[in-house]
């Protein structure tokens, strides 16, 4: 263990008790260790611990040396589908412990999933399935290899006790996961403090937020720093939103308590990835409207926005916030850009040939169906990848007409630098997680705890992280 990862420095726990509840954890049955994130223990100080000592600080939750003595079940409110609800917070799980990535410096949250009850668990038992943990590493390792800035599954042990759920079969396999993020400050955190009249809270958590993981946002004045603030959050959340797009991602849940002011993707429940272009796929069977459908995530998105500069309508004059939020589609318009050709392993090009590029792009997607995830396989590297690309499975979309744009597009475009066009990723298929994929590897741990499927999906999943240089070890 590398005791620099936990020097001094900022943590949530010094905001005080109007800001999180101290909670003990739960105490389990069992504690089998399923997953650990090697390359991010590395990268926080935690590469040499055992796997005893690994289960001990994240199955049964002994403090990390100069981290909490006691963990923080954290308090928000927030907007579910658009509707207030005053009684949300961390209702199972909470904030473990705080690091830093001894790469950059940043400090890191380590937060809980299915630890047990707290005092916002609303009656529910605090767990976590099996089959959900599973899911949520499946989804942040491919979205992290896509070049999404998202939160890591940094631990997964199964915990020996059987859950009744209405939406899966019942009883099911229990585990706690640890998620590895750059903080849990919600849009929710902030909306709290305005239901609760107390403006001199969110001054206090606006600072906080800004001394701890932004502090080149610090002006003098309380409104200037409540306007950088909302600036950069609005970039951030938008380059978010433009990241999912360019991966075909839909999150599901786009509640307001579920926007972390980070810009970062966290807290995946119903997420699903396109087959195909499709602005209407929704990935939660519970979202009957279609509000936080793939096509109108952007929406999604920036409404939740709006209610952040509603809390901050107490620091700073309406017009100045407008203003702030007016960034949200120039910036979403850039990020789906740079996205887009970090995915097709692109370099940077003048803005004419960009625009080009994306229109073309997204309007092949939308005509033909073509395979959403084949298509940045086939194409990574431009037109350098033609051959490959056109004598593979997808190779009649790429001789229709539709296809006749894009291909003028990437005429004038070059690799990016570094592009490892030769990595044996591209001789195999791409790496997707398609619903029924999900299924098909989650079967045989029901069945008989065989694990192998899983297994040889991550490690699918890291060379396409290698050969597209997102690994963590290339960040």
């Amino acid at each position: 263990m590398d005791d620099t990862a936990f020097r001094p420095s900022r943590r949530h726990a010094d905001l005080g008790p109007a800001f999180y509840d101290p909670v003990t954890p739960a105490r389990f049955p069992a504690t089998i260790l399923r997953y650990r994130n090697r390359d991010w223990a590395g990268r926080v100080g935690l590469g040499g611990l055992t796997d005893a000592d690994w289960i001990a600080h994240f199955g049964r939750f002994e403090p990390l040396p100069g981290s909490f003595e006691t963990p923080l079940a954290l308090r928000y409110h927030g907007h579910q589908f658009r509707s207030y609800n005053p009684e949300l917070g961390d209702g199972r799980g909470f904030l473990f412990a705080q690091v830093h990535d001894l790469r950059d410096g940043r400090l890191l949250d380590l937060g809980t999933k299915g630890s047990g009850t707290t005092p916002w668990s609303r009656g529910a038992d605090g767990r976590l399935t099996l089959k959900g943990g599973v899911r949520e590493v499946l989804a942040t390792a491919l979205l992290e290899a896509q070049g999404v800035e998202t939160s890591k599954s940094f631990s997964l042990i199964e915990t020996g006790e059987d859950l009744v759920r209405g939406d899966e079969p019942s009883p099911a396999r229990s585990a706690v996961l640890v998620r590895l993020s750059h903080g849990h400050i919600r849009i929710g955190s902030f909306q709290r403090f305005l239901a609760l009249g107390e403006p001199d809270n969110i001054a206090r958590l606006l600072d906080h937020t800004i001394e701890t993981h932004r502090p080149e946002l610090w002006r003098d004045g309380l409104e200037d720093r409540g306007v950088a603030f909302l600036e950069d959050v609005v970039a951030r959340v938008a380059r978010m939103g433009a990241q999912w797009a360019a991966a075909g991602f839909v999150h599901g849940v786009l509640n307001s308590d579920n926007i972390n002011v980070t810009g970062e993707s966290f807290d995946y429940g119903p997420w699903r990835f396109l087959p195909h272009y499709d602005p209407d796929f929704t990935a939660a069977y519970f979202d009957e409207t279609g509000l936080y459908s793939f096509g109108r995530q952007p929406e999604a998105l920036f409404w939740n926005l709006c209610r952040l500069a509603d809390c901050l309508l107490t620091l700073a004059p309406q017009t100045r916030l407008e203003s702030a939020l007016s960034g949200f589609g120039p910036a979403l318009q850039e990020g789906f850009a740079q996205a887009l050709f970090r995915r097709l392993g692109l370099a940077a090009a003048a803005r004419p040939e960009t625009d080009r590029l994306v229109a073309a792009i997204w309007q092949f997607l939308a005509g033909t169906r073509a395979p959403f995830e084949r298509f940045f396989f086939d194409w990574y590297g431009g037109s350098a990848s033609a051959g490959r690309a056109e004598a593979g499975p997808a190779a009649a979309h790429y001789r229709s007409a539709a296809f006749a744009p894009v291909r003028a597009a990437l005429a004038p475009l070059a690799p990016a630098r570094g592009a490892r066009l030769d990595h044996r990723y591209f001789a195999e298929a791409p790496c997707t997680l398609l619903i029924e994929e999900v299924e098909g590897l989650w079967a045989p741990i029901a069945a008989a705890d065989d694990w192998s499927l899983f297994d040889a999906k991550l490690a699918a999943v890291a060379r396409m992280a290698e050969a597209c240089g997102t690994a963590p070890a290339a960040s």
